[in-house]
């Protein structure tokens, strides 16, 4: 239910104990009339220095995403949004939609958005078909992310996967860096450039990199504020977060 603070929609941000980024950068891009109200994944161990350590990440943490779940609802919020995006990936195109079927049955009937289904919307709104994308992740979960965008009709000219050690370690990344890891998957041919990893402070850099290359160049945060605020009919457009938030 909106308030007296947040008249137009109260969202329900689900995001790991361990991230620093979402709520950063989700605040810096609120509009008037619009509130978050955090649910926090607990994380058990954040180690995600292999692959098999990445997959033990996400079994745990789906044992605790419920709770996160059944907290936030508690405020009575309208809608909820994923501040975290690798196992909204999980599984291709399907295991995105399950996961928000999921979310759905977890919350009583709530509607949400993921960083897969928003970057599908994403997608259409560019006509983007073949693409660059950039990870935190061990190769396990860039093979989801790669497999999510190929079964949506995508083709992924590269990626570029950080290997980043610790989910805490995510945030460290240097803009620097990430820029560089942009450049590196972009090509003449390349549509549209994207990034996976909420814990990534990469919003501002990604619209950055879109002056510097001419092309779109998406944050997986902007496009989850996006498609949160457009599903619930808020059409504020957003300078200094790149084309998706000005634009579209």
């Amino acid at each position: 239910m909106v308030g007296l603070m947040a008249n137009r929609a109260q969202f329900g941000l689900i995001l790991p104990s361990t991230n620093t980024s979402v709520e950063a950068e989700f605040g810096a891009m609120t509009v008037p009339g619009v509130s978050w109200h955090s649910g926090r994944i607990f994380v058990n161990n954040p180690d995600l220095s292999t692959s098999e350590a990445m997959e033990e990440f996400l079994v745990d943490l789906r044992k605790e995403i419920v709770r996160a779940v059944q907290s936030v609802c508690h405020a009575k919020v309208d809608y909820l949004v994923m501040g975290m995006s690798a196992e909204t990936f999980w599984g291709g195109a399907q295991g995105a939609q399950e996961f928000i079927n999921f979310m759905s049955e977890t919350s009583n009937g709530l509607k949400v958005s993921t960083g897969a289904d928003s970057c599908r919307a994403v997608m259409k709104v560019y006509g983007a078909k073949r693409i660059g994308i950039i990870t935190p992740y061990q190769p396990v979960g860039d093979q989801q992310v790669i497999d999510f965008f190929t079964q949506i009709g995508c083709d992924v000219a590269a990626l570029h996967g950080l290997k980043c050690a610790t989910a805490t370690s995510i945030s460290d990344v240097p803009a620097d860096e990430l820029k560089d890891a942009f450049r590196k998957v972009d090509g003449p041919d390349v549509d549209l450039l994207i990034q996976a990893g909420t814990n990534l402070l990469c919003a501002k850099v990604a619209a950055e990199m879109e002056e510097e290359l001419g092309k779109p160049v998406i944050a997986i945060n902007t496009a989850t504020v996006w498609h949160a605020y457009r599903t619930n009919g808020i059409m504020d457009q957003i300078k200094g977060w790149g084309s998706l938030l000005e634009k579209h």
